[in-house]
């Protein structure tokens, strides 16, 4: 019955006042310009918290917006480099082109990247749905033979195959090329055929992940507000004695502060990430679309009062 009614809920949600949607929206978003993002940014630098900040606007329609984003992202990183921001940069490949011309959103996110370099700073590639996967895992791997340090990827543990991905992908993980994950659940509805669907099935592959990659040494973002997997990330990272330089647990801005606070208090390295733009309302319904389970925090906060 939840699930009816979350469903029918993300459904009416798209066509409501944009004035509404932005009541739950921007306790979730910085804002629409890059100095609300930098205003953001900097009150989570004061609380020890890094960030990474996000251009919203993936799946564009034509080479021009795709152009666009990537002047806006050149924009980003010189403005957030001037602020003296601490944190890094994450991007969508759709936003860049991929689906349009994928050597053009090759040649968009190499530029994003050597301008991060050239500051000493990171980009993370994220992960979209299932059918984008091959594709940015090409792109991670072609950036890293050129930025082998300044490049990371998402990897989504719902996904059946990200076993088998993190297995190929160990094959190039040397001292002087390393591999740098984040390793989240994943949001997108794909088929059952290709995806776990029950939560505890997530929940362990994502801890088979997180062991086979710390055991590895690689280094990774703990992507997650869930208490068991952050009781079991700690189980872990004691385990193998992880050094803290070698892994971070990252959070969605407006999502769990107190827990996020007791993990910095903890002495580890938090990173949230930043979302902002002009397409917040996009962005806002096609998480909706995508995950129908949001419904229910969004009635939350729009009438209990925290």
């Amino acid at each position: 019955m939840a699930s009816i009614i979350n469903k029918a809920i993300a459904s009416v949600i798209p066509y409501c006042p944009k004035k509404f949607i932005w009541v739950f929206s921007k306790k979730y978003i910085a804002g629409v310009t890059v100095q609300d993002a930098i205003s953001v940014s900097r009150g989570l630098n004061e609380l020890g918290v890094s960030v990474t900040v996000d251009l919203l606007g993936e799946f564009v329609t034509n080479i021009q917006q795709a152009e666009d984003h990537l002047q806006e992202y050149l924009n980003i990183i010189k403005t957030f480099e001037g602020a003296q921001i601490k944190g890094n940069y994450s991007l969508k490949p759709t936003s860049f082109g991929l689906l349009i011309d994928p050597e053009k959103c090759y040649q968009n996110i190499r530029n994003i990247v050597a301008l991060a370099s050239e500051h000493n700073n990171f980009v993370r590639i994220d992960m979209e749905d299932a059918q984008r996967v091959d594709q940015e895992l090409d792109l991670y791997r072609r950036l890293k033979q050129e930025f082998p340090n300044r490049v990371g990827l998402v990897l989504q543990a719902y996904l059946k195959r990200t076993e088998s991905d993190v297995e190929e992908l160990l094959k190039e993980h040397t001292a002087d090329s390393p591999l740098n994950f984040r390793l989240c659940k994943g949001i997108y509805n794909e088929s059952e055929d290709i995806a776990f669907k029950d939560g505890e099935k997530i929940n362990q592959n994502y801890l088979n992940i997180l062991d086979r990659l710390l055991y590895e040494g690689v280094y990774v973002g703990i992507a997650t507000h869930d208490e068991l997997l952050i009781k079991g990330a700690y189980a872990l990272i004691n385990k193998y004695q992880v050094p803290k330089d070698m892994y971070e647990f990252q959070m969605l801005y407006g999502v769990s502060p107190k827990l996020r606070a007791s993990i910095v208090a903890d002495g580890n390295t938090m990173r949230v990430y930043v979302p902002y733009g002009e397409d917040w309302f996009g962005y806002s319904t096609r998480r909706l679309k995508e995950n129908p389970k949001m419904a229910q925090h969004i009635i939350k906060s729009i009438f209990v009062k925290k």
